[in-house]
């Protein structure tokens, strides 16, 4: 028996027992739970990595996306999987990103929502006016590397698809939403399971 993992389109039942399952906010506290299953999950072959969520942290998604991107590097002969199932809005399609679109899956149904990432917070400029420059130049720091962040993820998710940086960039700040067929259609994914 070989332990190289299967190559190619999978079908319904390499699904059957996901190795790692995950629902609910992007958070720290799924990525504890990523975390204890991904090492728990076998070293060779097939390792599906179930998820559904209406989104979260998109710097949680990121940690979750580097240890899948960091796992696939280091060995070969496991393949990871992702699994989306129902809804994969905001910070899980972020982690969707990390993954091929030859490793990428959604359900029946399923809804990728892409959005740009939000920013709530007040500038009060007060005091001596260098003072007053810094604090603008950091907020505009701030803003113009949150945006590079973002756009770094829109590029892994659309990357070998039909979909097009600026097709991303016009739809994504009114919450663009593909359903799974689409998705495939776009060449975001491999299949609908």
């Amino acid at each position: 028996m070989s332990n190289r993992p299967p190559s190619g389109i999978l079908t319904a039942e390499a699904f059957d027992t996901p190795r790692i399952l995950l629902a609910g906010a992007v958070d720290y506290a799924m990525y504890d739970r990523f975390r204890d299953q991904l090492a728990d999950a076998p070293k060779t072959g097939l390792t599906v990595i179930e998820l559904s969520t209406l989104g979260g942290d998109p710097e949680v998604a990121r940690m979750m996306g580097e240890d899948v991107r960091f796992q696939s590097d280091i060995n070969p002969s496991r393949r990871l999987v992702f699994l989306g199932k129902a809804a994969i809005y905001s910070a899980g399609a972020t982690f969707m990103s990390f993954f091929a679109v030859e490793n990428r899956y959604l359900t029946r149904g399923a809804r990728v929502m892409i959005h740009e990432r939000k920013m709530d917070k007040q500038l009060h400029v007060t005091g001596p006016l260098t003072t007053c420059i810094a604090s603008v130049r950091a907020m505009l720091n701030e803003l113009e590397h949150s945006i590079a962040i973002q756009n770094e993820g829109f590029e892994n998710l659309v990357r070998g698809s039909s979909v097009t940086m600026e097709d991303v960039l016009k739809r994504a700040p009114a919450n663009w939403y593909i359903e799974a067929q689409e998705a495939k259609a776009l060449g975001l994914i491999a299949e609908v399971i």
